[in-house]
């Protein structure tokens, strides 16, 4: 019964990571600066818990079509209201007898009562230890998420059953806010032995004040955006010019993204939301000359995604939608015809071009002390980090009893 649900939250769980990733990465390293890998271990092994306490409410669940949950399940409607209703249940499970055995080790009420006030249990200690939350807060979050659970399972999963396959049991409620407030309190030595997330992603940043993955994730934001962009000032000169020199507009739209918006606003979206801002030699917002030169260099490891959009529009605009393949549009924009073999040693030669200037790039930005990659080097503009949210807003002082 218990190992189906920690089975399900195994094959979920990388998917919720993935799908997580960045949203989490974003918001962490806008509260924290940076992305330490203690924080992180304990914000993946905090979601992997949430995940399976909540499959351990509603899994195993019936077969809708081999089972009528109204019929088979009709006692579960009627919700268990009654405080303390709990230990009826375990005397009578005991068959009235006292003893250990029939008490505790083999009466399955007090299994289930033990197994509910361990649900939560873990996640007191998470909020004491990882979230910063006193023990009232911790309290009252324990209660909303057996609350959460208990109608999750009144209404039938929120409607995907018609009834409910499981009780609603105020006992449950008062049991699991139980463990989580005992979590809180058995978290206390625990931080007096481990080190605290903060004074750990204050050390990392005194060794980097400007984290490679803080800048990397910007980069990754604004090469999402980028085609939009792109696209954008393309569709603009095409209209304007009447597909004149139409490789100029997603030229001029990338020198707007990566040196125009930086020289007006002090740093592309993506750094703006990573709380990231450009700077010169002087520490001051750059000039547009050294922008321009920083974006020409950026632009050839970028050149993929420049090249997509712009492969897109000719072939709309000179083969209309009846391009095969790529490969029928390659050969077809550059000319070769049918020299099939000219074109395949063209693809090799840009792509090992492509990857050797990006291994060149990869390799200098690794070994430099500051991790300064070339386009950087050359223009002298370098990513400097705002106060992130925990740097300007006081941490919130931990009240228990």
């Amino acid at each position: 019964m218990y190992l189906l649900p920690v089975k399900t939250a195994l094959i979920v769980f990388p998917l919720l990571a993935f799908l997580l990733f960045i949203p989490a990465a974003i918001l962490t390293y806008r509260r924290h600066g940076v992305m330490a890998g203690w924080r992180t271990l304990s914000f993946y092994s905090f979601l992997f818990y949430s995940l399976t306490a909540f499959l351990m409410t509603v899994i195993p669940a019936p077969d809708r079509s081999t089972v009528d949950v109204c019929v088979k399940y009709a006692e579960m409607s009627h919700p268990q209201l009654v405080p303390g209703n709990t230990f009826s249940d375990i005397w009578k499970e005991a068959d009235h007898r006292i003893g250990l055995g029939s008490l505790i080790v083999q009466n399955p009420a007090t299994l289930m009562t033990l197994f509910n006030f361990a649900l939560l249990l873990p996640l007191g200690m998470y909020l004491h230890y990882h979230f910063r939350r006193g023990f009232w807060v911790t309290s009252l979050i324990g209660f909303a998420a057996s609350l959460f659970f208990e109608f999750t399972q009144y209404t039938g999963i929120w409607g995907i059953y018609e009834c409910p396959y499981r009780l609603f049991d105020v006992d449950d409620l008062i049991v699991n806010t139980a463990g989580c407030m005992l979590g809180w309190r058995l978290a206390r030595p625990l931080t007096r032995i481990l080190p605290t997330l903060d004074s750990l992603d204050d050390a990392a940043l005194a060794r980097r004040p400007v984290p490679l993955g803080r800048r990397a994730l910007a980069l990754l934001v604004d090469v999402l955006l980028l085609p939009i962009f792109v696209l954008g000032a393309t569709a603009a000169w095409y209209l304007l010019l009447d597909g004149s020199y139409i490789l100029l507009g997603p030229i001029l739209g990338y020198l707007a993204y990566f040196a125009g918006l930086p020289w007006l606003f002090g740093a592309t979206p993506g750094k703006k939301l990573l709380l990231l801002a450009l700077a010169g030699p002087d520490g001051r917002k750059p000039r547009l000359a050294p922008l321009l030169a920083r974006a020409f260099v950026t632009g050839v490891l970028l050149s993929p995604f420049l090249v997509s959009p712009v492969l897109g529009l000719a072939a709309v605009e000179r083969f209309g939608f009846g391009v095969g393949s790529a490969y029928d549009l390659m050969y077809r924009l550059v000319g070769l015809g049918e020299s099939a073999p000219q074109l395949a040693l063209l693809g090799l030669a840009i792509t090992g071009g492509y990857t050797v200037l990006l291994l060149a790039f990869l390799i200098t930005l690794w070994r430099h002390p500051r991790h300064h990659g070339l386009h950087e080097r050359i223009s002298g503009v370098h990513n400097v980090a705002l106060p992130h949210k925990r740097a300007v807003a006081p941490e919130p002082v931990l009240v228990g009893r």
